[in-house]
């Protein structure tokens, strides 16, 4: 059975559609989730845009792109080339209080271990996790929280958080918690001051 999904025309107009709310960072943490985009957050649509985007910086193509799911995950990830898709599922590392200095790796991991026992196999078997790291403040290492993961039934572990405004750049780090020979593949994504354009660069 087919269904009806939304998606964007290309990843330069999901971008543009993205800029009120990456600019209006506070959308990201308390806004209204989007009916058009079958109720994603724009926490979560952002999320998915940056997993495209450093895919296709790996292919040196734009073959993936994501969707709305009509059957109520928080958008599918779609390889154009191979008609494979992900679903995915999001949590967020809130935002600390100023007083705070928060443990960033210990926020992760709970986060994660929160999502995979709230439904347990049934729920995350074969589905992507992707965590919105909103806590600010503190460093992590994508290394030491990849082999301290607790067991989950997720497919994969995603990451993503921003890492500050550079030159009106919004800097967004990327990281997958599958390890890749030793490391957990790690890509900086640079916004453009303009929103027309990004850069990204493989790290680890």
């Amino acid at each position: 059975m087919k269904y009806e999904v939304t998606r964007f025309k290309s990843m330069q107009a999901a971008l543009k559609e993205l800029e009120p709310f990456i600019r209006n960072g506070e959308h990201l943490q308390t806004g209204k989730p989007f009916k058009r985009f079958g109720g994603m957050r724009s926490r979560e649509v952002l999320a998915n845009w940056l997993i495209c985007a450093v895919f296709n910086f790996e292919f040196g193509a734009e073959r993936l792109t994501f969707t709305s799911d009509p059957l109520g995950s928080d958008g599918i990830v779609y390889d154009n080339e191979t008609n494979s898709t992900w679903s995915t599922e999001h949590v967020m590392v809130p935002r600390a209080r100023a007083d705070e200095t928060p443990d960033i790796k210990a926020l992760i991991l709970k986060v994660i271990d929160l999502k995979q026992t709230k439904g347990g196999a049934a729920y995350a078997s074969g589905k992507t996790l992707v965590v919105f790291l909103e806590a600010g403040g503190g460093t992590w290492y994508p290394n030491q929280v990849a082999k301290q993961l607790p067991e989950i039934d997720f497919e994969t572990v995603w990451v993503v958080g921003l890492q500050g405004v550079e030159d009106a750049q919004y800097v967004y780090g990327v990281t997958n918690l599958n390890m890749d020979g030793g490391n957990a593949p790690t890509w900086v994504v640079r916004i453009s001051p303009d929103f027309d354009a990004w850069e990204v660069a493989r790290i680890q």
